[in-house]
């Protein structure tokens, strides 16, 4: 209770001297003294699981805890949230008391999906937008042959596959309440998939789905293995609206039909296929110079260097670019993007593990072009060193995203304090820093707290550094922990930097 106490003491009103100074009194230095908007607003920055906690000290704050207020984005799933509910009964209590009108966001594991808790939802919480419906541990549905109710103004939906399940009885019963989408993200079994060949089964009927959902400005399909590249020729036949399309992780995608997503979708803008089987004959077919397309992933797709000197240098206003993992992406590449001037629009660069660039290449690249870049993620080239960002971190003086390093054992070693004593004197809009390097291969001196204290001081939007767990993490972290900045220094085992932070729709991208 020290902590609330301390905090009491600061936000409790003061009383007044004779000599006009305020001067707290002791009957006030407690937090019972705090009026209830007070607390309410205090409870609002912890999790609901934290918030459960409280309610046990006493009625009155049980009674705050339990405000509607405070229930507004709620994730049931107890993985994610450590929130778990024991019965349907006991969520449609939750659904009457606590939620109602003031609910806008809820996740629901498959246990908890039934046509009656649909049914309370679309009756009690008639502002819910944002819905997420957890089915991927099912192993059977529930019966929804007697569902009539759903929610109506959703605006957002998330739905994790089941392998084996399949869901076109519970779609059919929602197809006509969700033709006000605008954001769709299908999850599938990616991450669980086997390297053997198992039968495939297509447990959504995405034909069906597109038909029902005319109003899509953003779809995420990721990581399903039935999705091909018909299931991107539906959704662009119906979805006039279409802004964003992800496959990510979806290998059977192979861009057949990508000729006919540019001609039809006018308003597509992003394009993500990172770990697709994109072939380079039929990318190259698509009509890229009258696109509107502005951020584009090829990550992990094996692009040869002829389609991508097509692509790159006939997408006009190309701002956002992650190729990264790619054997195609050259120095003729590059030099051909630079030459055709169209990188004058660019602001994110990920070239992660591209082995076929030189650094020679790439530092004239970024001499060029630095100034105008944002974000710029350049890891996994062992061949690119500290010497290489010591001479381009100067020209980066907009950058907001930064990724240097390899995890891979080097034969030389980065001098990390000077590298910090640069980035801190260079680059003071910097939010996001990751460096991938090994720690064996760190060399700092007694004299690190000095350059870690400049970089501190000097990127005050810092918000999250990562490096790998060893002394240097050690180091760095004890020294933001210090100075109050808990939450910035974090290790690669929990934490990427990615440049996705710069999508226009990166709010809606997210998912899980």
């Amino acid at each position: 209770m020290d902590n609330w106490n301390v905090l009491a003491a600061q936000t409790s009103s003061s009383a007044i001297g004779r000599d006009g100074l305020n001067v707290i009194s002791k009957e006030n230095l407690t937090i019972e003294k705090l009026p209830d908007k007070v607390l309410l607003h205090i409870f609002s920055y912890l999790s609901h699981r934290e918030i459960c906690r409280l309610a046990r000290i006493c009625r009155r704050w049980r009674q705050i805890a339990y405000r509607t207020e405070l229930w507004k984005n709620v994730s049931l799933r107890p993985e994610v949230s450590g929130l778990h509910v024991g019965s349907l009964e006991s969520l449609l209590a939750l659904v009457s008391v606590r939620f109602g009108p003031t609910l806008r966001y809820i996740e629901l594991p498959i246990e908890l999906i039934t046509h009656t808790v649909l049914h309370e939802l679309s009756a009690k919480c008639p502002n819910l937008t944002h819905m997420l419906l957890d089915f991927s541990t099912a192993m059977q549905l529930h019966d929804f042959s007697e569902m009539q109710a759903f929610p109506t103004k959703l605006r957002y939906m998330c739905i994790c596959l089941s392998e084996v399940i399949f869901m076109e009885g519970f779609m059919r019963k929602i197809y006509n309440f969700i033709n006000g989408l605008e954001v769709l993200h299908l999850i599938g079994t990616y991450e669980k998939c086997e390297e053997e060949e198992e039968e495939i089964y297509e447990v959504i009927n995405v034909h069906k789905l597109k038909s029902a959902t005319p109003n899509l400005r953003v779809i995420n399909l990721y990581g399903i293995n039935f999705i091909d590249d018909s299931h991107i020729d539906a959704f662009s036949s119906n979805c006039i609206q279409l802004e964003c399309l992800a496959v990510n992780f979806c290998n059977k995608v192979t861009g057949s039909t990508l000729k006919t997503l540019i001609q039809r979708s006018k308003r597509l803008t992003c394009l993500l296929m990172n770990g697709t089987s994109l072939k380079s004959e039929y990318v190259m077919q698509a009509e890229w110079d009258k696109c509107a397309l502005q951020e584009l992933d090829i990550t992990a797709t094996d692009l040869s260097a002829e389609c991508l000197i097509d692509m790159l240098t006939r997408i006009p206003n190309l701002k956002f670019l992650s190729a990264g993992q790619n054997n195609g992406f050259n120095d003729s590449v590059l030099k051909q993007w630079m030459e055709s001037g169209l990188t004058r629009s660019l602001i994110s660069l990920d070239l992660d593990s591209s082995d076929n660039i030189t650094d020679e290449t790439l530092q004239k690249f970024l001499h060029r072009h630095g100034a105008q870049l944002i974000s710029v993620c350049l890891s996994g080239m062992p061949h690119i060193t500290d010497q290489l960002w010591m001479s381009i971190l100067p020209v980066l003086t907009n950058v907001k995203i930064i990724v240097m390093g390899t995890s891979e054992k080097l034969g030389v070693n980065i001098h990390v304090d000077q590298l910090m004593d640069t980035i801190a004197s260079n680059c003071g809009n910097l939010e996001r820093l990751e460096l991938r390097w090994d720690p064996d291969n760190l060399r700092f001196s007694d004299k690190s707290q000095k350059a870690i204290d400049l970089l501190r001081v000097k990127c005050l939007k810092l918000r999250c550094m990562v490096l790998s767990d060893g002394r240097y993490y050690e180091t760095v972290k004890a020294n933001f922990e210090r100075a109050d900045r808990i939450t910035v220094v974090r290790t690669t085992t929990c934490c990427r930097v990615s440049p996705y932070h710069l999508l226009r729709n990166y709010n809606d991208l997210i998912f899980n």
